[in-house]
């Protein structure tokens, strides 16, 4: 392959494009040599919860009908419900078609499995064939030393919330609210034992208010996360000094983060996972956050940390936790810091590209 110059315009299959993740890899003014093609929409409409849909970038006749519409292939997300021999094949045809093949490693354990089989099956084909690798955290890299012995770049996580609202000042905080959204409760969420305790400890403290935000999906039959004994649950929690219960549709972005900027502190109440998006939005807004020991949030940002995964629980942490939050100051980004960070990110994807590349 001959050398390629930098100022070369570098196509790349991105799995997704649209995701905010992946949008705010590229500089703020967009001035890069790097192309992200658009994701392909399903012809027959087809979706999951959420609006999401399965990447049809991941199907192996899109390769071999698009695959001199680029470069190189990105995969970040959407692989879940791909079976391992189609991922295969997917990559076999990068192969023979001299695609060179990156993934970003979010989750090495995914948050909307209960049984982590599938999605390691997964990882044991994705990760020792990409030719380069990325993480967020040096621990995630440490672990994909430590299982395929492969080494893997450490990349922070872009911002989330658009640079205005970075920008904004937070609301007055009169009162110290902690928030949990346990939205339909997906796979890796336990909110009722964290609840528990936040019931008696957040209403203890002067001006503490906790509010607790479910979707209403929960209580719809057919839905696929239809769970009304648990809905209810939780909305009896309501009827305690202290205590809001909202039931709600899926929040737009707007409505999200002034969600998010309403709260003091966001408890997040997950046994297992890896990283965060939702950590990123709530250091952007400047909202304090409490994260569990599992995955490698604290690695992140800077957040306080509670003991909690999917074989212990320890109350007294939590307790800890939400006291340290209590009239401290939470570290929020800037946006010189986010731009930067942005850029360097930018800079750091081409170079990467450019190296496979040549």
């Amino acid at each position: 392959m001959s050398r390629r110059e930098s100022t070369d315009t570098i196509r790349v299959a991105s799995v997704p494009a649209s995701h905010v993740y992946v949008r705010h890899l590229s500089p703020v003014h967009g001035a890069d040599a790097v192309t992200r093609l658009a994701d392909p929409a399903p012809a027959d409409g087809r979706t999951v919860p959420g609006g999401w849909w399965p990447p049809l970038m991941l199907e192996p006749d899109w390769i071999r009908e698009h695959y001199d519409e680029f470069e190189l292939f990105h995969i970040h997300f959407g692989f879940d419900a791909v079976p391992t021999d189609t991922l295969g094949e997917v990559i076999e045809l990068l192969r023979a078609h001299g695609k060179p093949l990156v993934y970003t490693v979010h989750d090495l354990r995914n948050p909307h499995q209960p049984d982590p089989t599938t999605h390691d099956r997964l990882l044991d084909t994705l990760i020792p064939a990409a030719d380069a690798l990325i993480t967020l955290t040096p621990g995630a890299a440490e672990t994909i030393a430590r299982r395929w012995n492969r080494s893997a770049d450490v990349l922070p996580h872009p911002h989330v919330v658009e640079p205005d609202l970075v920008r904004a000042p937070r609301p007055r905080e009169d009162r110290f609210v902690v928030g949990v959204h346990v939205k339909s409760l997906r796979a890796n969420m336990d909110p009722l034992p964290v609840l528990e305790t936040l019931c008696e400890v957040v209403p203890a403290l002067p001006g503490g208010e906790l509010r607790i935000d479910l979707h209403d999906e929960l209580f719809e039959p057919g839905n696929h996360w239809y769970d009304p004994e648990t809905g209810d649950a939780l909305r009896a929690l309501g009827d305690r000094p202290g205590v809001r219960v909202h039931v709600h549709p899926y929040f737009t972005d707007d409505e999200l983060w002034q969600y998010l900027s309403s709260l003091t502190v966001s408890v997040l109440p997950y046994r297992f996972g890896t990283h965060s998006g939702w950590l990123e939005a709530c250091h952007d807004l400047g909202t304090a956050v409490v994260a569990p020991d599992c995955g490698f949030y604290h690695q992140q940002r800077r957040c306080a940390v509670y003991e909690f995964d999917e074989r212990h629980f320890d109350p007294d942490s939590l307790r800890r936790a939400i006291t340290a939050t209590y009239g401290a100051r939470v570290p929020r980004a800037t946006w010189p810091e986010r731009r930067s960070e942005r850029e360097s990110l930018a800079v750091a994807h081409r170079r990467l590209y450019e190296n496979l590349l040549r």
